[in-house]
């Protein structure tokens, strides 16, 4: 079966990588939600994928003494977790409707009230939300270059894992940093891990399989022939960022074991 993987929550529906956008992609029948990780200053994890905040925050009114020209002021590296909680990481959506649902209807406006409620979620509370429905979670580590000590995030998270008690097998760990996914597999062999690869073309052009057994690959950047060939090898192949139907559809056929995608009620 190959499995419908919900990018950042289904956040064509709600705000990206909030509890909101998980519960949606939930509701929707995806097989699993994927979120972001990245540190906060005083070393907590919470989930959010942009190095900056201005985005998908309203940080840029709330802290009002920051410079609003000056982006770099900005990333959520410099901020505590008690500052990240005080913004609303939700309202943006309306504004944004970055899909056009909700010009298209899709969104209710008790769902869009409810956004306004919405904030930068803590790793923990991101767990404690998939044990609790009994789902899965892929949990993809950020390297901003903000680790306070080397191996920060990836000891943490796994920390985290222990602390909420979810099940290792709702659990998959990915990320572009390969060398964080192989402590992760040396501190953690229960736990499977998917080698992100894929940020540029050079990427993939020095693509070598064989240190991992299951790659997410950006689908613009292979084609049909490209999968089978790999999933023939033996390889899991997941692919991101799959939104359209068809395109899905040709990748399923091809041995995709999963597709991540923005429209989870789509494809599911």
């Amino acid at each position: 079966m190959t499995e419908i993987i919900a990018h950042r929550g289904a956040r064509s529906l709600a705000p990206e990588n909030t509890l909101a956008a998980a519960k949606t992609a939930w509701q929707s029948g995806a097989h699993r939600w994927e979120t972001d990780i990245q540190v906060t200053r005083d070393g907590h994890l919470v989930l959010f994928h942009d190095p900056g905040l201005l985005r998908c925050t309203n940080a840029k009114t709330s802290f009002t003494h920051l410079r609003s020209d000056d982006r770099r002021k900005f990333l959520l590296s410099q901020f505590t977790l008690a500052q990240l909680k005080e913004l609303d990481a939700g309202s943006w959506f309306e504004k944004m409707d970055p899909f056009s649902t909700i010009q298209k209807g899709y969104v209710t406006q008790q769902a869009l009230a409810g956004f306004t409620v919405e904030k930068i979620p803590t790793l923990e509370e991101g767990l404690l939300l998939t044990k609790s429905l009994d789902w899965q979670v892929n949990l993809e580590l950020k390297d901003h270059g903000t680790d306070p000590v080397s191996f920060y995030t990836v000891d943490t998270t796994l920390a985290a894992v222990d602390a909420v008690a979810i099940p290792a097998g709702q659990v998959v760990i990915s990320s572009f940093n390969h060398q964080w996914l192989d402590r992760v597999r040396r501190l953690r062999p229960d736990i499977h891990v998917q080698a992100l690869v894929g940020e540029s073309a050079d990427d993939m052009k020095n693509f070598t399989p064989g240190r991992f057994s299951a790659y997410n690959i950006n689908v613009d950047l292979v084609d049909i022939f490209f999968v089978q060939k790999l999933v023939t090898q033996g390889f899991e192949v997941n692919l991101f960022t799959v939104n359209d139907p068809e395109t899905a559809s040709m990748f399923i056929q091809a041995g995709a074991k999963g597709i991540i995608t923005d429209f989870p009620q789509l494809l599911r």
